[in-house]
C-alpha cells in the first residue's frame, strides 16, 4: 500500500517528530511504501529513509519534484522524505529557533504568510500524489494546518491530533484558526487521539457535529527493541558507549536543535559515574514542563539520597531560566530563585511579561520561612546536569540505567509518552496527574498495584515540589527485589499496551474509516 503522510515539521526531537519518525518506520515493516513530507532538512541522513524527494526547476523555470535514491530498503516496505519548498517562513506552536527558518508561532503569521504555507503545501502534496500514482491512504497531523493541507489537494485520509495544536493555536485563537480546524476534520476520515483528555478538548474547542463520533483512540507507541529493561551492568556499559561515540565525534557538534556533543558527552559521563541512583528528565526545557518544580523538589531528594544525580535532557528557550534557578538553590540564596520564579515566563524570552511561577514562589516562600531548605539546596550542589538535547535511539540507551524518571508538565499533555517509555525499560515513572499523563499513569497502575499506585503521580497544586521529591524517594527507596518486580511488571505491561506495530495497524485502519477497528475513546 502506498501511504503519505503530511508532517510539517522535523523527524527527530520531540513529540510528534518522534512519533512520525517510528510511524514511517514501522508502517514500512509491515510492507507498506511510505512517502513523508516534512521539513527536516537532514532527512537523507536518516538510515531508515531510503529516498529523498525535493523541488528544483525545470527547463522552463517551474518547480519540479526530484527524487534522489540513498540506500536500499532493510524492511518489506520503503520510506520516502520530502521537503516541500515554503519559502523558508515556518509556523509553529510553540516559539523556537531552527536554522535556516525564519519562525513565527501561528497567531503572527499574516493572513497573506499562512495562506501562501498552505498553497505552497497543497501543491507539494499533489505533487507527490501525482509522482506515486495517487495514495492509498494517508495521515495529516495537528488539527492545524495538516487537514486542511490534504483537504485541499484532495485526498482522503485521517488526522492525528497532538495536543499542542489545539492548546496553543487553535483553543486560544478560536475565530481565526477553529474554521482551518473544521475544514480539515470535516475531510478526515477518522480523528485520532492519544487520550480522552485530548478528545474532549478538541470536542470542545471545535464544536463540530459528527467529530465526535469519528473520533477514535490512538495513542503512540513504544519502540518496545530500543526501549527495553536491562541489567544494570549492561545498561551502564550501553550509556557509557554512547558517552564514548559522541566524544569520538559521532554524534555532531553544535546544531539548531540545542545539540553540543560535547556538552551531552561530559554531561553522560557524570551520569554513568553516579555512585547512588540516577533521576532522569527528557523533554523540552520550556515553561510549561514543569521542570522548576522538579528542580525545587530535588534538594528533598539529595537530603534522603546524597549520592543521587539528575540529569535534564532537551532544549528550549527557557534553559537558561532553569540553570539560574539551580545555580541559586546550589548557593542557597533563596532570595535570587524567588526573583526567578517572580519573573516567570519573562525569562522564556519572546518578549512574554513578567508573570510569577505560583507554585514555585509559593514553595520557596514556605521553605525559606522554614529555615534548612537553603542548607539542604546547598548541599546538594553538584547533583544536577544538563546535557542539552540527545536523540530519541540515544534516549532509549540511557533510559535503561535510570533508577526513576520524572515528567512533571504544568500544561496539558496528549499523552506521557517518555513516561511509557521510561516504564517500557522498567524505569518507573512519576508524572503530574492531568491530561494524557494521568491516563498513562492509570494504566501503568494496573501493573504495580494500588500500594505504589500514588507514587506513579502528583497533583499540580501548591506543595507540587515536595509531592516529588517524596514520590521520587518513595520509588529509589525499594528494597532491590521489589525494584526488580516492579520494573518487569511495568515493561510487561506497556508491550501489551503501546507497540508500535498496533499503532501501524490502527493508523491504516482509520485512514480507510475502518472505525470498528479501533479502539473508542475511553469514558471520563
Amino acid at each position: 500500500m502506498r501511504f503519505l503522510i503530511f508532517h510539517a515539521y522535523l523527524l527527530r526531537g520531540t513529540g510528534s517528530n518522534v512519533y512520525n519518525a517510528e510511524l514511517a518506520q514501522a508502517l514500512a515493516g509491515l510492507g507498506h511504501e511510505v512517502h513523508i513530507l516534512s521539513q527536516d532538512r537532514e532527512a537523507a541522513q536518516l538510515d531508515w529513509v531510503n529516498a529523498v524527494g525535493t523541488w528544483g526547476e525545470d527547463g522552463d523555470g517551474e518547480a519540479a519534484l526530484e527524487v534522489e535514491q540513498l540506500r536500499p530498503a532493510e524492511c518489506p516496505g520503503s520510506i520516502t522524505a520530502y521537503r516541500p519548498d515554503i519559502g523558508g517562513l515556518l509556523p509553529v506552536f510553540v516559539a523556537d529557533e531552527y536554522e535556516g527558518f525564519r519562525v513565527k508561532v501561528f497567531p503572527e503569521m499574516s493572513e497573506e504568510e499562512l495562506e501562501g504555507y498552505l498553497a505552497a503545501n497543497v501543491e507539494a502534496v499533489r505533487d507527490v500524489a501525482a509522482l506515486i500514482g495517487d495514495s492509498e491512504a494517508a495521515l495529516a497531523n495537528h488539527a492545524v494546518m495538516g487537514p486542511v493541507i490534504l483537504a485541499r489537494a484532495g485526498l482522503e485520509f485521517a488526522a492525528k491530533i497532538h495536543g499542542s495544536d489545539v492548546s496553543y493555536t487553535v483553543r486560544p485563537h478560536p475565530e481565526r484558526f477553529v474554521p482551518y480546524a473544521r475544514e480539515g476534520l470535516e475531510a478526515a476520515s477518522a480523528a485520532l487521539v492519544g487520550s480522552r483528555h485530548t478528545a474532549e478538548d478538541l470536542w470542545r474547542t471545535l464544536e463540530m457535529p459528527g467529530l465526535e463520533e469519528k473520533t477514535r483512540l490512538a495513542p503512540p507507541g513504544v519502540d518496545l527493541e530500543a526501549f527495553s529493561s536491562r541489567p544494570p551492568e549492561e545498561a551502564k556499559r550501553t550509556m557509557v558507549s554512547l558517552v564514548e561515540r559522541l566524544e569520538g565525534g559521532e554524534g555532531g557538534g553544535d546544531d539548531e536543535f540545542g545539540r553540543d556533543a560535547a556538552e551531552a558527552a561530559e554531561a553522560l559521563r557524570w551520569f554513568a559515574d553516579a555512585s547512588g541512583p540516577r533521576v532522569l528528565f527528557v523533554g523540552k526545557l520550556i515553561v510549561s514542563k514543569g521542570v522548576d518544580l522538579l528542580l525545587a523538589g530535588w534538594p528533598l531528594v539529595a537530603r534522603v539520597h546524597p549520592e543521587a544525580r539528575l540529569l535534564l535532557v532537551g532544549f528550549g528557550e527557557y534553559r537558561e531560566g532553569l540553570e539560574r534557578l539551580w545555580a541559586a538553590l546550589e548557593r542557597g540564596d533563596l532570595a535570587d530563585a524567588e526573583a526567578i520564579a517572580a519573573a516567570g515566563r519573562a525569562l522564556e524570552g519572546n518578549g512574554e511579561p513578567e508573570v510569577p511561577l505560583p507554585i514555585l514562589s509559593s514553595f520557596l516562600a514556605r521553605a525559606g520561612a522554614g529555615g534548612g531548605y537553603a542548607g539542604e539546596s546547598r548541599a546538594a550542589a553538584g547533583t544536577v546536569a544538563f546535557s542539552g538535547r540527545l536523540e530519541h535511539d540515544e534516549v532509549a540507551r540511557v533510559m535503561p540505567a535510570v533508577d526513576a524518571f520524572v515528567m512533571p508538565s504544568t500544561f496539558p499533555e496528549a499523552f506521557g509518552m517518555v513516561a511509557a517509555e521510561a516504564a517500557a525499560c522498567g524505569v518507573p515513572p512519576v508524572s503530574a496527574h492531568h491530561s494524557g499523563m494521568r491516563e498513562v499513569s492509570a494504566r501503568l497502575a494496573e501493573a504495580t498495584g494500588p500500594e505504589l499506585e500514588p507514587l506513579l503521580s502528583f497533583e499540580v497544586a501548591e506543595g507540587a515540589p515536595s509531592a516529588i521529591a517524596e514520590r521520587i524517594n518513595g520509588w529509589l527507596g525499594l528494597t532491590g527485589a521489589e525494584s526488580e518486580s516492579v520494573g518487569e511488571a511495568l515493561s510487561k505491561r506497556v508491550a501489551e499496551l503501546w507497540g508500535w506495530e498496533g499503532v501501524a495497524r490502527g493508523v491504516v485502519a482509520a485512514s480507510a474509516g475502518k472505525l470498528d477497528e479501533l479502539s473508542p475513546v475511553p469514558d471520563s
